[in-house]
């Protein structure tokens, strides 16, 4: 049924839609005064609130009891037992069981190894690189070794594609070279790490089409050195990683002034890729703010809304925060779509600091001040993150604004997703300065629509979805230009 909009845009014009799918041209005549069936069984869908880009029917079910199965108190167990390695500096004792970073390494395989079960479903493995001293925060050459968990994908068609959660199991104190003191690294990272171990559980029984990866990095305090030694090896063995989520410090809900923020976590995310870019596309089009790590966190929070998560992202349009940096960055750094996710109130006398006491403040990153209810919840927002990353088909290919001539309707064209249950595509749009996708069209198999809204003062993407309703990452549409 064509419906004629009721607000903004939509109530002022009399729309008129075509598309085309396999060579068969589709048509929605004008908008009558009342809705009637029209040839094409395509509706005209305009805006119905703040999220109009949020499929209209329900999420896909079995994520729900997904989610019903994250326990708080196993993330308690846990974040107290990496606590209580007593430091897990990079550059700490490998050797006793109980202590330092090669203990806490070895606990973290054993945890992921055990949450495969039987079958081990989880793929578990040491994944070392030798870093050399390097004068700063790398006194004398240490093998860095993360421990990665891998789900291997069931479709043929989607297993090559890779979708990362990473959390950093390293810890420091105040003076960054001192391995020997306790530095308890409890929400810094050991509250990531649990959403790892978490994840881990609760999706060993789950038949993902794509293939997951639980990267717990080492050596992020020393600079980034686990996670950009995995990455450059990645790259290097052409592995199709598609999207990375890093969670760190995601564990104290408390705020420095006002009621906790137990519903709600810092998304970040890149605007301008860090390689090399065709900035006179990106200035045509004004593309700042569309980077394929930009659409990744919109996605994020679209399932989020869409699945009224208990703890939603709010979007943060920076790599990350000042003075700081993540195990997202190298990702980024080599082209690939990486966020950041990181608490609201972030407490100082809690980061990289000795344990101590200082009259009426205390300091130190101790497994106290860790919320194990919060982190429950930004599991499951990872969890709802990843199921839908590896069982929607891949975003459409080269999606594209058609700017042959002067006209003022907006023609898109894209190719198909290679998955065989791909069902359709839904097309997006939004004004230029809004910062979330705004409208969405259900368009069936067509790959050529044309919309009456101008392309002059709007931002178009396109993404596939399956019968099952997983919807895939918006693919920002660029521009088809004729030859200059």
């Amino acid at each position: 049924m064509l419906r004629r909009a009721s607000n903004r845009l939509f109530a002022l014009v009399a729309c008129s839609v075509s598309v085309s799918a396999c060579g068969k041209p589709l048509t929605i005549p004008e908008a009558p005064a009342a809705s009637v069936p029209t040839t094409a069984g395509i509706d005209v869908v305009g805006p119905v609130g703040a999220h109009a880009e949020v499929p209209g029917p329900p999420p896909p079910p079995g994520i729900a009891r997904v989610l019903e199965a994250i326990d708080p108190g196993r993330i308690r167990q846990d974040v107290d037992r990496l606590a209580g390695f007593g430091t897990r500096h990079t550059l700490s004792d490998t050797a006793s069981p109980t202590r330092g970073i090669g203990a806490a390494r070895r606990w973290i395989a054993e945890r992921l190894t055990d949450a495969g079960g039987p079958a081990r479903r989880w793929q578990v493995a040491m994944d070392p690189h030798r870093a050399a001293a390097d004068g700063r925060r790398v006194t004398r050459d240490v093998d860095v070794v993360n421990v990665v968990a891998t789900l291997p994908g069931s479709m043929r068609e989607a297993a090559g594609r890779h979708y990362y959660a990473v959390a950093h199991y390293d810890s420091r104190r105040s003076d960054p070279l001192d391995a020997e003191g306790d530095a308890p690294g409890a929400n810094d990272d050991a509250s990531g790490v649990a959403v790892l171990l978490e994840l881990a559980r609760i999706l060993a029984d789950r038949q993902l089409d794509a293939t997951v990866v639980l990267l717990a990095a080492a050596g992020e305090e020393q600079g980034l050195l686990g996670s950009r030694a995995h990455a450059k090896a990645r790259a290097a063995a052409a592995v199709d990683v598609r999207a990375v989520l890093s969670f760190d410090i995601v564990g104290d809900p408390r705020m420095p002034s006002g009621p906790p923020r137990i519903d709600g976590i810092r998304l970040f995310s890149e605007g301008l890729p860090a390689g090399p870019v065709d900035n006179a596309a990106l200035r045509l089009q004004g593309a700042e703010s569309d980077s394929r790590s930009r659409q990744l966190a919109r996605h994020v929070d679209m399932l989020a809304r869409w699945h009224d998560a208990a703890v939603k992202p709010t979007l943060v349009f920076r790599p990350d925060r000042f003075l700081r940096g993540g195990d997202h960055t190298p990702f980024n750094e080599l082209g690939i779509a990486a966020v950041r996710f990181t608490e609201f109130g972030e407490n100082y006398d809690r980061q990289h600091q000795d344990p101590r006491r200082e009259g009426e403040r205390e300091f130190g990153d101790t497994a106290e001040f860790v919320d194990p209810q919060y982190v429950a919840g930004v599991t499951g927002l990872a969890a709802i993150a990843l199921i839908h990353l590896a069982n929607a088909p891949s975003p459409p290919g080269d999606p594209r604004i058609v700017a042959l001539e002067l006209q003022h309707d907006t023609v898109l064209r894209w190719t198909t997703a290679p998955e065989p249950d791909v069902a359709g595509y839904e097309v997006v749009w939004r004004e230029t300065t809004a910062a979330r996708w705004e409208h969405v069209q259900d368009v069936g198999a067509a790959t050529t629509i044309t919309l009456p809204w101008a392309k002059d003062e709007h931002f178009f993407g396109v993404r596939s979805y399956d019968a099952d309703g997983y919807r895939s990452e918006v693919a920002f549409c660029g521009v088809e230009r004729a030859p200059s």
